[in-house]
Formats: structure tokens, C-alpha cells, sequence
């Protein structure tokens, strides 16, 4: 595949950040994907949260599988390490070189036919293990690359662009995170670029699995009269149960606010989500309540977005297995291989 390289040539008066790089230096190829596309906004998006927390493109690795989703790693962090898996193996891949090399930050991008479908079973046990990884789904409900034929998210009921009706229930990629003990649970729109920045960077900065299923219309197969993934759907029916914020910690925020409408929770770094709450009794840390609140809202044709689920306690996958501070791929060989004489003390253990 040919990737048409963008011009390198940035205007003096570009804004800066922490690292003095523009948001230019964060950004990848031209993109191929059709004009319009919701994935196109997401890369924005993803451009702009890494770019505002200032993060050394270098120190990310960013992966994915096959489809249109698994193209938009090419538009974004054109310095960061890369790497595209076959069809639905990108969380497996994903899970290995975290396993080796811990200290990089990884983002995973897919879609519903990459994750739902044929990598369903490598998404769940991804989320299983609280691989310390931002996982964004973007969400079509069609397979783009193959004409257009519903995926495993398309809505029971809603129109092909032929007009046949999708007869078989949706996979719910939120409520299924959060049956598989995701710690961090998100949905957004492509086209709400205020909701999804702080989401894409709360989910950076959380230690543990971060799930973002963003509802991405595709402008080609999936954006007609009938589907409930097409742009004036998503804008006419989703319910925002939040409006998020993120604030960093490098600096203190003060501010003031009305008594009860804001809720603050403790990422594991020691970032703060800043939750303006829509609803008095939503509690984003109690994961039945927001199961049973997705569900409430899908019989009522509505479309939940915000932050929807954050564990305060997420242990990941290093933390479980208790590896050593020092990345794998940076100890030596004998540490990763001491000798037989070890080997057989181990295995002596357990007979």
C-alpha cells in the first residue's frame, strides 16, 4: 500500500508544547479513507490528545488489523514504532510487546468487524489481562472495505443501504467491556470532537485497559435514512451521561462550581477525570449500574456516550504479574534465561 507523505513545511507561529513540537509533528501520511469519513475525525482527535499531553511521539507504539479502521494508524505519530497485525490478531500483538517493553505507550486501533467479529476472542482476553493499552473501536456498524455487508455492531432492525434490515441482535463492544471487567469504559461520537479529546486522553493516561468505542459513520455504506450509525442518527438520539474533562497533574487547576454537579475520580497515575454530572444518581465507578444504564437507553433507541466506566483500583497486566520495574527487552539474556540448573529447581517445584 502507497502512503502519500505529507509536506514538512510548518508555519513559524505554530503553537508549541511542552516538548516544543506543533501539533504537525504529531500528525502521519495523507489519508486514503473517503472524504468525510468518521475515522478521519478520530485521528484528529488522537493527533490533539497526544500532542496537548506532550507526549514524545517516539515513546508510543500504535498497532492494528485489517479495515479502514486499521489504516488510520498511517495519518497519525508518523515518528512513533507501528506495527498492523492480520485480521483480528492486533490485540494478542498488542498484549506481547506490552509484556516486553512496558514503558511505551501503546494505542490499538480497530474496528467493529476487526474486534467483534473474527478478534473477538483476542479483544476479550486483552481486556482480561488489563493490558495497559487505549484500545479505540471505531464503530461503523458495516464492513467498509468489503461493500458495505453489516458487521457484528450493526442495530437489529436498522437498513442496509439496499434497504434489507439487519435480522440478528448487536454485539455492544461497552457492555461487553464491562462484563469482561474492563477499567475503563468509554463511548463517543467522531463528529463530537469536545467530548472524545478528553476522553482519548484520560484513556492515555489510565494504567489498565482503556475501551473507547467511538460511533464513526461511514459515509459510503452507512450513513443513509435507516441506519443508526449514520451522522444525523447518532447526533438526534445519543444521550451524553457526562460531559468529560481531563486535567493533568502537572499543574494545579482551581476552580468553583454549583454543590452536587461535579464529580471528580482518581485515575491510578494520579490524574483526575473531571465529570460534569448529567444525571444526580450516575455513578461511573459502579460497573452494574452501568451496564443496566446502557441497556435502559439502547430499548429507548438512544445512543450512550461519555464516560461510562472507571475502575479506581486497576491493576494491569505488569502489576498482576508482578514483573520487574525493568523492561524485558532491556535485561540481559542470562536474566531471561538463568540455565537448566534453574529450569529443573523450578520444575522440581511442582511435582
Amino acid at each position: 500500500m502507497t502512503y502519500i507523505a505529507k509536506p514538512k513545511v510548518h508555519h513559524p507561529s505554530l503553537q508549541k508544547n511542552a516538548l516544543g513540537l506543533t501539533r504537525r509533528d504529531y500528525e502521519g501520511a495523507i489519508t486514503t479513507l473517503c472524504a468525510g469519513c468518521g475515522h478521519d475525525s478520530i485521528t484528529a482527535a488522537i493527533i490533539q490528545a497526544f500532542w496537548e499531553l506532550s507526549i514524545a511521539p517516539h515513546r508510543v507504539a500504535k498497532l492494528s488489523g485489517i479495515g479502514c479502521s486499521s489504516k488510520t494508524p498511517a495519518y497519525f505519530l508518523r515518528e512513533a514504532h507501528g506495527f498492523n497485525s492480520v485480521h483480528g490478531r492486533m490485540p494478542a500483538l498488542a498484549t506481547g510487546a506490552n509484556a516486553a517493553n512496558g514503558d511505551l505507550i501503546y494505542i490499538g486501533v480497530s474496528g467493529d468487524g476487526d474486534s467483534l467479529s473474527i478478534g473477538l476472542g483476542q479483544l476479550c482476553h486483552a481486556i482480561r489481562r488489563n493490558v495497559n493499552l487505549l484500545y479505540v473501536l471505531e464503530n461503523n456498524g458495516v464492513y467498509g472495505l468489503t461493500k458495505g455487508q453489516f458487521s457484528a455492531s450493526a442495530d437489529a432492525g436498522s437498513l442496509s443501504k439496499k434497504g434489507e434490515p439487519n435480522t440478528m441482535e448487536a454485539i455492544d463492544g461497552c457492555l461487553l467491556a464491562l462484563t469482561l471487567g474492563a477499567t475503563f469504559v468509554a463511548r463517543s461520537f467522531s463528529g463530537d470532537k469536545a467530548q472524545l479529546g478528553p476522553i482519548l486522553k484520560a484513556g492515555i493516561a489510565h494504567r489498565g485497559f482503556a475501551f473507547v468505542d467511538v460511533i464513526s459513520p461511514c459515509v459510503t455504506f452507512n450513513d443513509h435514512e435507516g441506519s443508526t450509525k449514520s451522522y444525523a442518527y447518532t447526533r438526534e438520539h445519543h444521550v451524553e451521561v457526562v460531559q468529560a474533562d481531563f486535567v493533568p497533574p502537572r499543574e494545579e487547576i482551581t476552580t468553583e462550581y454549583d454543590a452536587g454537579t461535579i464529580r471528580n475520580v482518581l485515575l491510578h497515575d494520579g490524574s483526575w477525570v473531571r465529570l460534569h454530572k448529567v444525571a444526580e444518581d450516575y455513578d461511573p465507578t459502579d460497573r452494574d449500574r452501568a451496564y443496566s444504564f446502557i441497556r435502559e437507553h439502547q430499548r429507548a433507541g438512544e445512543v450512550v456516550t461519555g464516560l461510562l466506566h472507571l475502575s479506581t483500583d486497576s491493576k494491569d497486566m505488569h502489576d498482576q504479574s508482578e514483573t520487574v520495574a525493568t523492561p524485558l527487552v532491556e535485561l540481559p539474556y542470562e536474566q531471561l534465561c538463568p540455565g537448566d540448573a534453574e529450569l529443573q529447581k523450578l520444575q522440581q517445584r511442582f511435582r
